[in-house]
C-alpha cells in the first residue's frame, strides 16, 4: 500500500506544463485585442528596423548617442519578440500549453531585456550629460570604446543579475494548480502556483527591482537633474531650448518605462481585486516602448528625420 500511495503522490506531485489562461476575466472576447497587439507589434518591429537602417547609411550618423538608439532599438525588438509571438498564438490558435522549461526561459530573457533597456536609458542620459555639461570632454570621454565597454558591461550585468530569478522559481515545487492567469511567464504570475513557500522569489524580485532599477533611475535623475542645471545657467535661450528638447524626449520615455514597473509591481500585490490591469499593463509595457521609442526619438531629432525622408525618397532619386 506504502509504494501504491508513493506511487500516486509522485504521479501528482509536479505539473508537466503550465497553462496561460491569457488576460484574466475576458477569455471569452480576449482575441479581440489580438489585433491592436499585433499592430503594434509589427509597428515596433518595422520603427526599429528602420531605425537601425537609417543609422547604418548615414555616416553623419556614427556617433555615440545613435550607437545607443540602435542598441535600444535592438533591445526594444528582442523584448517584443520574446513575448509577442506567444500571446497572439493564444489569442489566435488558444495555444495555451508552455512547458516549464519554455516558461523559464521566457521569464529569464523578460528579466534580462527589461534590465537591459533600463541598462541603455542610463547609457543615454550619462552620455547626454557629458555632451551638455562637459561639452569640450566629450569626445574624449564618450567614445566608441565607451559605448562598446558600457554596452558589454550592462549586458553581463543584466545576464547574470537575473539568472536567480528563473532557477528560484524553477525549485519551487507546482504540485497541482498550472493554470496562469496571465500571457507571459512573470515570475510572480509563476511562483503563485507553486505548493511551497514562495517568499525567497518575492524578496528576489523586489531585491533586483530596487538594485537594479533603483540605482538606474538614480543616476538617470542625477544626469538630468545636472543637465537642466547646467542649461539653466545658459545664456541664450536658444541653445538652451535646444538642449532640453533632446533631453525631454529621453525623459518621457524614461518616465513612462519606469512609471508602468512601478505600476506592475504594486498592482500585482493588490492583484486579486482587478487581475486584468497588471496583466494588460505588463504586456503593454513590453510592447509600447519599443513601438515609441523609435518614434519619439526620430520626431524629436533633426538628423533622424532627415535619414527617414532620405530612405523613403530613395525611389525618387533612382538609386
Amino acid at each position: 500500500a506504502d509504494s501504491r500511495t508513493s506511487v500516486s503522490f509522485y504521479n501528482t506531485s509536479q505539473v508537466s506544463e503550465f497553462i496561460l489562461m491569457g488576460f484574466p476575466g475576458i477569455h471569452t472576447w480576449q482575441h479581440w485585442l489580438s489585433l491592436p497587439l499585433a499592430l503594434l507589434y509589427l509597428l515596433a518591429l518595422t520603427a526599429n528596423i528602420l531605425i537601425l537602417i537609417i543609422i547604418k547609411q548615414e555616416a553623419t550618423l556614427h556617433q555615440p548617442m545613435y550607437y545607443f538608439l540602435g542598441i535600444l532599438a535592438v533591445v526594444d525588438m528582442g523584448l517584443a519578440t520574446t513575448i509577442m509571438p506567444k500571446i497572439l498564438a493564444i489569442l489566435w490558435f488558444s495555444a495555451k500549453a508552455i512547458s516549464l522549461p519554455e516558461c523559464f526561459a521566457q521569464m529569464y530573457v523578460i528579466h534580462c531585456f527589461v534590465g537591459m533597456e533600463s541598462g541603455i536609458f542610463v547609457c543615454m542620459a550619462i552620455d547626454r550629460y557629458v555632451a551638455i555639461c562637459q561639452p569640450l570632454r566629450y569626445p574624449s570621454i564618450v567614445t566608441d570604446s565607451f559605448v562598446v565597454k558600457a554596452t558589454v558591461f550592462m549586458a553581463l550585468r543584466n545576464s547574470l543579475a537575473t539568472i536567480p530569478v528563473p532557477m528560484l522559481a524553477a525549485q519551487r515545487h507546482y504540485c497541482s494548480k498550472n493554470q496562469i492567469e496571465h500571457c507571459l511567464c512573470s515570475n510572480l504570475g509563476v511562483t503563485s502556483l507553486s505548493c511551497d513557500d514562495r517568499t525567497i522569489n518575492s524578496i528576489y524580485q523586489l531585491f533586483l527591482a530596487w538594485t537594479l532599477m533603483g540605482s538606474d533611475l538614480g543616476l538617470i535623475f542625477l544626469s538630468y537633474a545636472l543637465i537642466l542645471h547646467s542649461v539653466l545657467k545658459l545664456n541664450s535661450a536658444e541653445a538652451a531650448s535646444k538642449a532640453l528638447s533632446t533631453c525631454t524626449s529621453h525623459l518621457i520615455l524614461i518616465l513612462f518605462f519606469y512609471t508602468v514597473v512601478i505600476v506592475i509591481s504594486i498592482t500585482h500585490s493588490a492583484t486579486m481585486t482587478l487581475p486584468l490591469i497588471p496583466v494588460l499593463l505588463n504586456v503593454l509595457h513590453n510592447v509600447i516602448p519599443p513601438a515609441l521609442n523609435p518614434m519619439v526619438y526620430a520626431l524629436k531629432n533633426k538628423e533622424l528625420r532627415q535619414g527617414f525622408y532620405k530612405i523613403l525618397k530613395l525611389d525618387n532619386k533612382g538609386n
